[in-house]
C-alpha cells in the first residue's frame, strides 16, 4: 500500500509536476516537518538548561531537583508530537520505503547548515521507529551510521575562553576565569578563594613548577550546574600538555559564593561525571564541541557516557549502540549469563569483552516478588528521573534490540527461552529482545567480600553503608538491601544497581520489633506481630544481609545506627522538614577552609523534599 497518493491533475500543461517532483516535494515536506519537531525540542531543552544559573543563584534546591525531571521527560513528548504531526498531515499509514530514502537525504542535506545535526539524526530515528517496524531499521531509511560533519563545527565554534598567565601572573588568570561566569552573587572572599586555587595548582598540579608566563588556561564558557554546584570546568595548557581542573562553587545561602576546592586529578574529574550521578545543566549551543571538549579532558570516557552526562539520554543511547555493533563486529566472544546470583526479576547476561550488562525482566517472579512488570519499569524510570548522588547506576533503555544468535551460549538461550519468553523472539538469524535494561558492569559486592582480605572487606562495607545513608538523604529506600545487590567500581565506590524494590524513603513505616508476649513467640516459624506491606524493620538487617560472622561484625562496627528504626525515622523526619542535605562528588579532606565559617553551607529547609 502507497504511503502517499497524490491527488494529480493530468494536463498537457507546461505547469503540471510530475510523480517524481510531488515525491521530492513531500519528501521535502516531511524532512522539514521532522527538524522542526527537532528544533521546538531542542528550545524547550535550552530553556530549562538557561534557568539553572537563577535557580542556583536563588538556592531553589527543589526547583533543581523538579527541571531535572521535566527536562528528562520533554525528548519523548516532542518526538510523540512530531509523529503525530508527520501521521495526520502526511496521510502515513505504512511505510514506502523510496519514498523514506528520499526522505533522509533530504533531511542529511538540511543538516549540512545545522549546528546540532548528530542530535537531529537521533530526533529523526525516534520519530522514524515510532511510525514503522523494525524490519526496517537499517541504514537506508535511518542513520545507524551517522553523516553529521561534528568535526567540522568542532572547528568553527569556540567554547571556552582562554587566559594567559604571561599577561598579569596565574593568579590573576585565576581571578578573571572566577569572574568571567558573571553571576550575579559576588563570591564571599574573592581574595581568599583565588589564594586557596592558586595554592592548590601549586600544590597538586603536574603543572606545578611550570613559569607562570607559559601557561594558558581555558575554561568552558558557562558554568556545568548540577544539585547544589555550579562547576567551572577547564584546562591549563603547557607545552602542548593538558591538565584539567574543575572548581566547584558553591552557594552560602546567604547571598554569597564561595569556591569549595581544586580537582586535579583525572579520576577525581571522572568521578564528579560518574554514571551515578545526575545530568548537568550546561550551555550547549554546539553539543559536538562541548563533547570534543570534554573528551579533552576525560579521554578514557566514552562519547555516550559524556553525551549522557550533560542530559542528551538519547544521543547518549544511540552513540551506544554504534559502540555496540561496532564492538560485535571486532570481537568473537559470547554473550553469557552474568555471573553472581541471580536475580527472582531480571535475567541478566554480559559479553565478557564488552564492560556492560544486560537485563531483562522476567516474565513470572518468585512468589516474595509482589511486583509486576510495570512496577519494575516504573521504578527503572523513578530512579532516570531522581538525583542518583553518585550511588545509583544510570540505565539505557532499549526497545526491539537484534543480537546474533550464534553469540548466545546455549545456556544463556535456554534461560531466556524459559525466564523472558514473552520478549524474545527469532528473526533469521537474530535473537531479538523486545525490552531490556543496560547497566555498566559492576563487580558485586557480596562476590567481593567472599574473596576480600579484612582491610578490604572493612573498607567495603563501610561505604556500602555511606551509600545507604546518601541514598536516604536523596529520600531512597532500596528496598533489598541485600550485598549482592551492590557492586564496586573499578576505584572501590559500591553502587545500587538493582531496581525492582526501590522506593521513596518517606513511603515506609520504619518499626522496632515488638518485644514477644510469650516464651514460645521467638520459636515460632511466624511472626507474633502484624507486618503491613511498607512496615521496615531495621534490626533485622544484620540478621538476613550476612551470615558471615566477620562481615556482620564489620557491618555493626562501621554503621550501627542502620539497625536502629529511630535512625530511618530521623532521616524521614528531616525530608519532610525540606532539609537538603550537600553530597558532593569529592571527599572532605580536600576541600578549602573558610575562616570563621562552617565546611558548608546550613542544610536548606524549603519543605517537602520531592
Amino acid at each position: 500500500m502507497s504511503v502517499y497518493t497524490p491527488h494529480l491533475h493530468f494536463s498537457s500543461s507546461p505547469e503540471t509536476k510530475s510523480t517524481e517532483t510531488q515525491g521530492s516535494d513531500l519528501a521535502n515536506q516531511i524532512a522539514r516537518s521532522i527538524l522542526v519537531g527537532f528544533d521546538k525540542h531542542f528550545s524547550f531543552f535550552t530553556g530549562i538548561t538557561a534557568g539553572a544559573r537563577e535557580r542556583f543563584e536563588r538556592a531553589d534546591w527543589r526547583a533543581i531537583q523538579e527541571a531535572s525531571a521535566t527536562r528528562i521527560k520533554l525528548y519523548d513528548i516532542r518526538v510523540a508530537e512530531a509523529v503525530e504531526k508527520v501521521r495526520n498531515a502526511f496521510t502515513i499509514t505504512s511505510l514506502e520505503e523510496p519514498l523514506w530514502q528520499k526522505v533522509k537525504v533530504i533531511y542529511q542535506d538540511l543538516l549540512r547548515r545545522h549546528s546540532r545535526p548528530e542530535l537531529a539524526e537521533t530526533f529523526y530515528n525516534s520519530v522514524f521507529c515510532r511510525l514503522f517496524e523494525r524490519k526496517y531499521y537499517n541504514n537506508h531509511n535511518i542513520f545507524i551510521q551517522s553523516t553529521a560533519e561534528v568535526a567540522y563545527l568542532v572547528d568553527c565554534f569556540r567554547v571556552t575562553y582562554s587566559f594567559h598567565a604571561k599577561d598579569g601572573g596565574f593568579r590573576a588568570s585565576v581571578r578573571d576565569f572566577l569572574t568571567s561566569c558573571y553571576f550575579e552573587l559576588p563570591f564571599e572572599n574573592l581574595e581568599r578563594d583565588i589564594d586557596a586555587i592558586v595554592a592548590a595548582f601549586r600544590s597538586h598540579s603536574h603543572f606545578r613548577q611550570a613559569p607562570d608566563e607559559q601557561l594558558r588556561l581555558e575554561i568552558y564558557e558557562s558554568p556545568f550546574f548540577r544539585n547544589k554546584a555550579a562547576y567551572l570546568v577547564g584546562r591549563v595548557i603547557w607545552a602542548g600538555a593538558i591538565q584539567p581542573f574543575v572548581v566547584p562553587i558553591l552557594n552560602n545561602e546567604h547571598g554569597g559564593l564561595y569556591a569549595d576546592t581544586l580537582l586535579t586529578h583525572r579520576d577525581q574529574i571522572a568521578r564528579v561525571f560518574s554514571f551515578a550521578r545526575a545530568y548537568f545543566m550546561v550551555k550547549t549551543p554546539v553539543p559536538a564541541a562541548t563533547i570534543h571538549f570534554l573528551h579533552s579532558l576525560l579521554p578514557t570516557k566514552s562519547i555516550a557516557e559524556l553525551y549522557m552526562s550533560i542530559g542528551f539520554q538519547k544521543q547518549a543511547k544511540n552513540e551506544f549502540y554504534r559502540d555496540f555493533l561496532h564492538h560485535l563486529e571486532h570481537s568473537d566472544d559470547i554473550f553469557v549469563i552474568a555471573p553472581g546470583i541471580r536475580g527472582m526479576v531480571m535475567s541478566v547476561f554480559t559479553l565478557p569483552s564488552y564492560p556492560y550488562v544486560f537485563k531483562v525482566i522476567k516474565d513470572r517472579f518468585a512468589p516474595q516478588k509482589e511486583v509486576t512488570r510495570q512496577d519494575v519499569k516504573e521504578r527503572y524510570l523513578r530512579v532516570k528521573m531522581h538525583d542518583r548522588v553518585g550511588r545509583m547506576a544510570d540505565t539505557l533503555e532499549y526497545s526491539d534490540v537484534a543480537f546474533p544468535r550464534q553469540r548466545f551460549s546455549p545456556e544463556l538461550e535456554r534461560e531466556l527461552q524459559e525466564q523472558c519468553g514473552s520478549l524474545i523472539e527469532y528473526d533469521g538469524d537474530n535473537i531479538v529482545v523486545k525490552h531490556l535494561y543496560i547497566e555498566r558492569r559492576l563487580r558485586p559486592l557480596n562476590m567481593f567480600l567472599e574473596q576480600a582480605n579484612i582491610e578490604e572487606a572493612r573498607a567495603a562495607i563501610k561505604d556500602w553503608g555511606l551509600a545507604i545513608k546518601e541514598l536516604m538523604a536523596a529520600n531512597i529506600f532500596p528496598g533489598d538491601m541485600l550485598f549482592k545487590n551492590f557492586g564496586l567500581t573499578r576505584h572501590g565506590r559500591v553502587i545500587f544497581y538493582d531496581y525492582d524494590e526501590i522506593s521513596y524513603l518517606t513511603e515506609c513505616n520504619f518499626r522496632r520489633i515488638p518485644p514477644p508476649r510469650y516464651d514460645d513467640d521467638e520459636l515460632s516459624a511466624e511472626p507474633w506481630y502484624s507486618v503491613a506491606p511498607n512496615d521496615v524493620f531495621p534490626e533485622e538487617f544484620a540478621s538476613f544481609l550476612t551470615t558471615n560472622p566477620l562481615h556482620r561484625r564489620l557491618l555493626l562496627e562501621s554503621h550501627p545506627e542502620i539497625m536502629e528504626a529511630e535512625f530511618w525515622k530521623s532521616r524521614q523526619q528531616d525530608i519532610d522538614n525540606g532539609v537538603f542535605v550537600d553530597i558532593f562528588p569529592y571527599a572532605e579532606d580536600i576541600r578549602f577552609p573558610r575562616e570563621g565559617k562552617d565546611r558548608r553551607p546550613e542544610p536548606s529547609r524549603q519543605g517537602d523534599c520531592p
